[in-house]
């Protein structure tokens, strides 16, 4: 069999994002038929008998699935913020949110996410793990950015905004979010994003400290804090346009 075949995984992932379906069944999909065409079984069972000279006992495509979630089962700890999260918004956290974003007069759309985004690297260069989708950018940055959007038109409520601004907004808080904790991340020592970069590194044999890693991240996290200030600020420019000369 042709080895490039074993590619046949990005493929997957690629038309599977292109086509919009669910992620995590898309690159289950291509992890299950990369190890096929690998020649790897689909499941062995642990009394498997262990071959001279390897670690541990040979495995299916299964098994390694069954392995690598164990192993990061931490990663699925986001779960238990999810029902008070959901209480909270049925009492109506949302719309104390925007409420509250509302009276704030100097607020937009756009500074607020440059507020959050700076947030974020804050929380990142101190090595505190926020999950920040659903414990910050649902239940209160999106619908705060909703309220200073619908206060900047002179509407009553957020419901009336226009379906497209709502999506453009919902991306923004997403962008803030993506970046902040991205950059951020990589300014503390002790969080995973800059030690996979020093483990990856010290396994290619290049010796090289935490905190020189992290200086070098600095100018990469500040210039991602211009670009999206200015990627925030156009979006505040699109606003003014779409609500006349009148508001410029």
């Amino acid at each position: 069999m042709p080895s490039y075949l074993k590619l046949i995984g990005v493929v997957i992932v690629v038309l599977g994002l292109a086509l919009r379906l669910r992620p995590t069944l898309v690159v289950l999909a291509a992890g299950l038929v990369t190890g096929l065409v690998a020649g790897i079984p689909l499941y062995l069972p642990e009394s498997a008998a262990i071959p001279a000279g390897a670690v541990r006992a040979p495995e299916g495509v299964l098994n390694m699935l069954g392995r690598a979630f164990a192993e990061n089962r931490l990663m699925t700890l986001f779960i238990i913020t999810l029902p008070a999260i959901g209480l909270a918004e049925r009492h109506g956290l949302q719309e104390q949110a925007a409420a509250l974003i509302r009276r704030v007069r100097a607020a937009t759309v756009g500074r607020l996410q440059l507020v959050y985004q700076l947030f974020r690297v804050l929380v990142g260069a101190l090595g505190i793990r926020l999950n920040g989708h659903p414990a910050f950018v649902r239940p209160l940055i999106f619908p705060m950015s909703l309220g200073a959007a619908a206060a900047e038109r002179g509407l009553d409520s957020p419901e009336a905004l226009p379906p497209d601004e709502v999506e453009e907004i919902k991306a923004a808080t997403s962008a803030a979010e993506n970046y902040g904790n991205f950059y951020g991340q990589n300014l503390s020592p002790v969080q995973p994003g800059i030690l996979l970069v020093y483990g990856v590194l010290a396994g290619l044999g290049y010796k090289v400290g935490l905190w020189r890693l992290v200086l070098f991240a600095i100018p990469v996290t500040t210039l991602s804090v211009l670009l999206a200030g200015a990627q925030f600020a156009l979006l505040d420019r699109r606003a003014r346009r779409r609500r006349g000369p009148a508001a410029r």
